[in-house]
């Protein structure tokens, strides 16, 4: 299994997946049959978390073919993403603390305790499957959904090892890695998210979804809840859409969201002329205690240039590569191609905005505006994410309706 960092390619394997989101999907989506067996799955997260492919038009492409009630699971799915990028971006003191607790929870290991981490991720546990998808998200980064909620079962109850420490492992190395359904689904498997519910991993429920592929023995039979010191904080507003200046303005982009061309509207009504594009060379590093995994990289920075060469293309305007989103470089290049403003798609906590939100206020005191342009999708849908999935789940048709998508919304 490999990922092409194209939006064409996203679109593609898009074309091929759209017969099988209806009821087919929703038999056999929780069948682990390896790697490199597809059928089942979609496998757009990579090119979805990047936007390279909107959740719009993923959705869109499947009511086309499907009723809402056929490919209700699938569409779903793809709102899971959508309510845990608006719960955390409602709470984003929880991404805070997750970052900060990473290198103290790796230092504060045990001898023991270390070399069953350095065992865990190298893949040499003697765990049947958790090895396996050990190597698969190291060679592939990427894994199959069932796996990734087995992985940090083992992980946190039956090796006993800091929930941060696999999280951080998994957003290093997953070329979908996201800081909001990473962060959030580790925390649901250690029972904080919905405090005090945690996820058990079992050998008879791997065995028969992996069709007796794996059937690890030596698991524990108790998933008791982490605790945390610190609640969860109440909801904060939502953030709302903000009309993009007028006039010369640099459109700079980032890895969470790469399709420029489909804000060309939302741009041009407000009277705003995109004079220059630009994005990083590289994604921001996702890990205060390690690398992105070389396979994360390469997808970014290739990702990076596609959405790049896409804008300049569809603005008409000349598009450079940037070494980060330092507010100097920023500020130098706007000025270049006479800009007043800067705008950029909206970026969600992680640490893309942590980048944008520390350029803002020197990028300010040189007469430069940053705008984040927040799309449709997310502006009816995170107000929403105040709850847990399911009151949330029930508004899907009702979001649909919303922005005329399915049959029932045009």
């Amino acid at each position: 299994m490999t990922f092409d960092a194209t939006r064409a390619a996203g679109r593609e394997r898009l074309a091929e997946f759209v017969p099988r989101a209806g009821r087919a999907y929703a038999a056999e989506r929780n069948t682990d049959r390896g790697p490199h067996d597809r059928a089942n799955v979609s496998t757009l997260s990579p090119w979805v978390r990047h936007r390279l492919i909107t959740e719009r038009e993923v959705v869109e492409a499947v009511l086309e073919r499907h009723s809402l009630d056929a490919a209700g699971k699938f569409v779903q799915e793809v709102y899971w993403r959508t309510y845990w990028k608006g719960w955390l971006e409602l709470r984003p003191s929880v991404w805070s603390r997750y970052g900060a607790a990473i290198a103290p929870a790796l230092e504060g290991l045990s001898a023991a305790d270390r070399a069953t981490y350095d065992d865990a991720v190298a893949g040499r546990t003697g765990i049947d499957g958790f090895d396996d998808w050990a190597r698969e998200l190291v060679e592939l980064g990427y894994l199959h959904n069932h796996a990734r909620m087995w992985f940090a079962s083992i992980w946190i109850f039956t090796l006993r090892l800091p929930w941060q420490l696999g999280a951080d492992h998994f957003l290093r190395h997953l070329l979908d890695g996201d800081p909001a359904s990473n962060t959030l689904s580790w925390r649901w498997v250690a029972g904080l998210q919905t405090v005090g519910k945690t996820y058990l991993a079992t050998t008879q429920n791997i065995d028969v979804a992996t069709e007796g592929r794996f059937r690890p023995t030596g698991l524990t039979a108790e998933a008791p809840a982490v605790s945390e010191d610190a609640p969860v904080p109440p909801p904060a507003a939502p953030p709302g859409a903000v009309a993009p200046p007028r006039g010369r303005v640099a459109l700079l982009l980032h890895e969470d969201d790469l399709h420029a061309e489909s804000l060309a509207a939302q741009l041009g009504t407000a009277g705003a002329e995109v004079v220059a594009v630009a994005s990083p060379v590289a994604g921001e590093e996702r890990s205060p205690v390690g690398a992105r995994g070389p396979l994360v990289a390469e997808f970014t920075a290739h990702a990076l240039a596609d959405g790049r060469d896409r804008a300049a293309t569809a603005f008409g305007a000349p598009a450079v590569a940037l070494d980060g989103m330092r507010a100097s470089a920023l500020i130098e290049w706007a000025r270049a191609h006479g800009a007043t403003a800067i705008v950029t798609p909206y970026a969600p906590v992680g640490p893309a905005r942590a980048r944008l939100d520390a350029a803002a206020a020197e990028l300010a005191a040189e007469g430069l505006s940053l705008t984040m342009l927040l799309r449709e999708w997310d502006a009816t849908a995170w107000p929403h994410a105040t709850r847990g999935f399911f009151p949330f789940r029930e508004r899907i048709p009702a979001l649909l309706r919303t922005q005329r998508i399915g049959r029932d919304g045009r």
